[in-house]
């Protein structure tokens, strides 16, 4: 019976999310599996992945056959890598040791990769918000300055319409008399 690793599709329209299951080649897309090993959500941001790592190990060097997308999200968890090691202690070239130590420096160089990123959008996501602030503040000042420009033509239109009602209740008073 060959076995692929591969995604299950499950959720609702446009909004799929996926586990990440052992089964036979022959069965559907969305049909019986021998084992689930993880889940993957794209919709999320970033892309969530969910993951057994033992199981997943277990069935590659059972030889189970991922499929592109698993295989790539195999490959960003480590779990290839690990695998890859292992064959080496197999034929002689490692040392038990060996892979341990060797996956742990991928391991920790794998998180400084990804902390980096993070970092990285962070300081962008920081660096667009204080610019949006300044342009802001440009647009609150410059609308201020408008109203108060307009607020002083107002004064001074009442003003002179205040000394032309002087001048003509004086008028009037003037000629009454």
């Amino acid at each position: 019976m060959p076995v692929k690793i591969r995604l299950a599709r499950h959720g609702r329209k446009r909004n799929a999310y996926f586990y990440i299951v052992a089964a036979d080649s022959r069965a559907p897309r969305d049909g019986r599996y021998i084992e689930r090993i993880g889940s993957y959500n794209p919709n999320t941001d970033p892309a969530s992945i969910d993951l057994n790592f033992d199981k997943a190990l277990k069935w590659l060097q059972n030889g189970a056959v991922p499929t592109d997308t698993c295989r790539a999200i195999l490959s960003y968890k480590g779990v290839l890598y690990k695998n890859h090691l292992i064959k080496g202690v197999a034929k002689g070239a490692l040392t038990e040791d060996d892979v341990e130590q060797k996956f742990n420096a991928w391991v920790n160089d794998k998180e400084q990769k990804i902390q980096a990123k993070v970092d990285k959008l962070d300081a962008g996501a920081k660096a667009d918000k204080e610019k949006r602030f300044k342009i802001e503040q440009e647009v609150n000042k410059t609308r201020a300055e408008e109203l108060a420009a307009k607020k002083a033509e107002i004064v001074v239109e009442d003003a002179k319409d205040e000394e032309i009602i002087a001048e003509e209740t004086q008028e009037t008073e003037n000629k009454e008399e």
